[in-house]
């Protein structure tokens, strides 16, 4: 598999996957309560299903949420279970949510 960027779309409320060349390759789709970032899909374009790209997507996302210094709501089912399998990641999930 190729490259994947993540990159925080905010007018559209979702991080975005993409390739080196711009193609969309998924998003994870969020709203905001006040600092925390809540999760809500994700979503692999057809065509790069089974590639990684969704762990490439959710982990590039939360590395954007850390550096931000907000913290994270995992209604995703995706997300939730990247999470539980990644313990350095879940420091960021909002106490109520671990």
């Amino acid at each position: 598999m190729t490259t994947v960027l993540v990159d925080d779309v905010p007018e559209l409320e979702r991080f975005e996957a993409r390739d080196p060349s711009g193609a969309l390759l998924g998003f994870a789709a969020y709203t905001l309560d006040g600092p925390t970032v809540v999760f809500i899909h994700t979503e692999v374009e057809p065509e790069h299903e089974g590639q990684g790209v969704a762990s490439r997507l959710v982990q590039g996302a939360l590395d954007l949420v850390r550096a931000r210094g907000a913290d994270v709501v995992a209604l995703c089912p995706y997300t939730k279970a990247w999470i539980r399998k990644h313990p350095e990641y879940q420091d960021l999930l909002r106490a109520h949510t671990a």
